[in-house]
């Protein structure tokens, strides 16, 4: 208790809050339940959760090199050890329960077998893996931010191209058609990807300060994104090109940064807020209403919608994977 009290002076005195950085809440008629798990290993840098096939939450530990297994159910939590200079960035599922992780500091792309322990690596030209997704096709495709590079990688075979892109690839997303959709965190842009061809075309998204972390897709085909230096979320039409963008409540400097689209209701968070603020956008009535992360300290990086509809988020800074629970 006397170093806890010690070291909550230390913090106050010289870590003081800042009003400057309280979110703008938004009040709104959505109903929602947050539930969050304490993941065991401190310091881990918990983020990106997903859902397995079998219903179960897995996280990565970026600093710590694991991966992690939570039963919503129970709260039960297993770990999985990677190689040591792995730091995974984020993880997707397959159909088969194998858990694929990008290796951001190992320059690899890995598999783990939940059933063993058991991990299987492909080498990748780019150093830095970055975030991946399945297509229908059952190809893994990824981004790799500071390489500035997108590759595909064919799990039966292991046969993996990489092609050169524009400057920081960052989130990916599958299409209704089929391609690829690209947000780029270090040009005002976003890319379109054969999935075949690996070619590339490019939409110029206005203002050359705009970078765009994440994106997401509704059920027209439309792509949703953060503007995440100008504090904005946008649509994309990519059958036109044309841009709309909103002002985020909590303005220029309210940063977002995930995105996934629910029942074509935007979600997103605004990760320069202190706390985090999970915000909820219809595009039919142009409408916000925010919340605070109850562990707000940050961030939310990535997002995931489950099957019941249901949205998996983390907080980093706090060792937390959560669950937001969306009722009417």
């Amino acid at each position: 208790p006397a170093r806890d009290e010690a070291v909550s002076r230390y913090l106050a005195t010289n870590h003081p809050h800042k009003p400057s950085k309280a979110p703008i809440l938004v009040p709104g008629s959505t109903n929602i339940v947050i539930d969050e798990w304490i993941t065991p290993t401190l310091g881990q840098r918990t983020r990106d959760p997903i859902e397995a096939p079998d219903g179960a939450i897995w996280w990565t530990g970026m600093w710590a090199s694991l991966v992690g297994r939570l039963d919503p159910d129970t709260g039960k939590m297993t770990e999985f050890p990677l190689p040591s200079s792995a730091r995974p960035h984020s993880i997707v599922p397959d159909d088969e329960g194998f858990i694929w992780y990008t290796g951001n500091s190992n320059g690899t792309i890995g598999r783990l077998n939940p059933a063993d322990g058991s991990i299987k690596e492909f080498p990748t030209q780019a150093r830095d893996p970055h975030t991946a997704v399945f297509h229908p096709n059952g190809s893994l495709y990824f981004t790799s931010q500071h390489s500035n590079m997108l590759g595909r990688l064919n799990p039966k075979t292991g046969d993996l191209i990489e092609v050169d892109t524009r400057r920081k690839p960052y989130g990916i997303k599958v299409g209704k058609d089929g391609d690829l959709f690209v947000a780029f965190n270090g040009t005002n842009a976003i890319g379109r990807m054969d999935p075949q061809t690996l070619s590339l075309s490019y939409y110029d998204i206005p203002d050359e300060a705009t970078r765009i972390r994440r994106l997401d897709l509704d059920s027209n085909g439309n792509v949703w994104f953060v503007n995440s230096s100008l504090g904005k979320i946008g649509r994309l039409n990519v059958e036109t090109g044309a841009v709309t963008q909103w002002d985020s409540p909590s303005g220029a400097t309210s940063h977002p940064y995930s995105m996934t689209v629910i029942d074509d209701v935007v979600w997103y968070n605004e990760s320069g807020m202190r706390p985090d603020a999970l915000v909820r956008f219809d595009p039919e009535s142009e409408r916000f209403q925010s919340w605070a992360i109850p562990s707000g300290v940050g961030i939310i990086r990535h997002t995931w919608k489950t099957r019941d509809g249901d949205l998996l988020i983390h907080q980093s800074s706090s060792n937390r994977v959560g669950r937001v629970r969306i009722g009417d």
